[in-house]
């Protein structure tokens, strides 16, 4: 569900049942190993503590792929941000700058929440709100409205291979 009002605040929210620990949520969302296996991939790093960095760096693929549109290298750090608060496995909120290109980049940091509820014994509901004030092309890009242009589809294409990887063992392209 995505929200515009006339002062421009976007809010974006997707909830998504996972037959999954809440644990293992968490551990999918947090921990390097995981990161790398689902959504667009990218090795990432969370210090999760108030104040901790998190940063996402760019693959040899996606180097690739930039270089195969005639595009500019993306940079060593796709995304950053910071950890505001973590409550394992409950809760995660931090900020996110998406740094793939220099627009996207100047928007800034928004605020990203995961809320990770156990919803029944062995099923979990995880819920993502992406505040996107001040931030419409990430909202674009991350709603799957680039999708069109090679861009993937958005928390949508993340969350679905997340939810595959930890029901089934493969990604959604793996089959």
């Amino acid at each position: 569900m995505t929200t515009t009002t006339e002062t421009g605040v976007t809010t974006q929210v997707n909830r998504i049942y996972i037959k999954a620990t809440a644990q293992s949520v968490w551990d999918a969302i947090t921990t390097p190993e995981w990161i790398d296996r689902y959504g667009y991939g990218g090795r990432a790093e969370y210090d999760l503590r108030p104040g901790g960095a998190y940063r996402v760096f760019a693959t040899d693929a996606m180097r690739e792929a930039r270089a195969q549109m005639g595009g500019a290298p993306p940079p060593d750090v796709i995304v950053d941000g910071e950890v505001l608060e973590a409550d394992p496995p409950r809760r995660l909120v931090q900020t996110f700058r998406m740094r793939m290109d220099p627009e996207t980049e100047a928007e800034g940091f928004t605020r990203l929440i995961y809320e990770i509820v156990e919803a029944g014994p062995g099923i979990t509901k995880l819920t993502v709100i992406h505040e996107l004030e001040g931030a419409p092309r990430l909202a674009l890009f991350l709603g799957g409205g680039m999708e069109d242009m090679g861009a993937g589809g958005g928390w949508s294409w993340v969350l679905s291979d997340l939810k595959s990887l930890l029901e089934s063992g493969s990604r959604m392209a793996e089959g």
